[in-house]
């Protein structure tokens, strides 16, 4: 393959993971977050306790730009804030149980999707997706 042909793939695969997980997206109860909140509770659900600090800095954006995200996922139940036990002057922000229990059933909701699309798929099709899913995670981990 030539470069303007990996060019091409390049474009092709982009715009084809990032259809599907924009149609996934449209599946889920929490598809209503927008992208920043999304990202800040998934982060907190998978590394617990975190400053505003730590958030902003992750997510690239402003410490009033975070406040205001975690002002409204706390107005939505899905955070609280607590003070941090090993500095007082700091407050962490945590996941609560509607968070998780969210976070639960988008992943049963995403897992029956996909699960039903690759139902549909000839054995050809999903050895296929068999051989890119390997090579997306061998490129994943370089």
């Amino acid at each position: 393959m030539d470069s303007r042909e990996i060019a091409d793939l390049t474009d092709e695969l982009q715009r084809a993971v990032t259809r599907i997980y924009r149609r996934v997206l449209t599946e889920l109860p929490s598809h209503q977050l927008p992208n920043t909140q999304r990202s800040v509770l998934n982060h907190l659900l998978k590394h617990g306790p975190e400053t505003a600090r730590v958030l902003s800095d992750r997510e690239r954006v402003s410490p009033p730009a975070m406040t205001q995200t975690i002002n409204t996922l706390q107005a939505a139940g899905l955070v609280t804030r607590s003070p941090d036990p090993s500095d007082g002057r700091k407050v962490l922000v945590s996941a609560t149980d509607a968070a998780h229990e969210l976070n639960s059933t988008s992943q049963r909701v995403k897992h029956a999707w996909l699960h039903e699309r690759l139902s549909e798929l000839s054995d050809d099709e999903l050895q296929a997706l068999d051989i890119a899913r390997r090579v997306f995670d061998t490129m994943a981990d370089s």
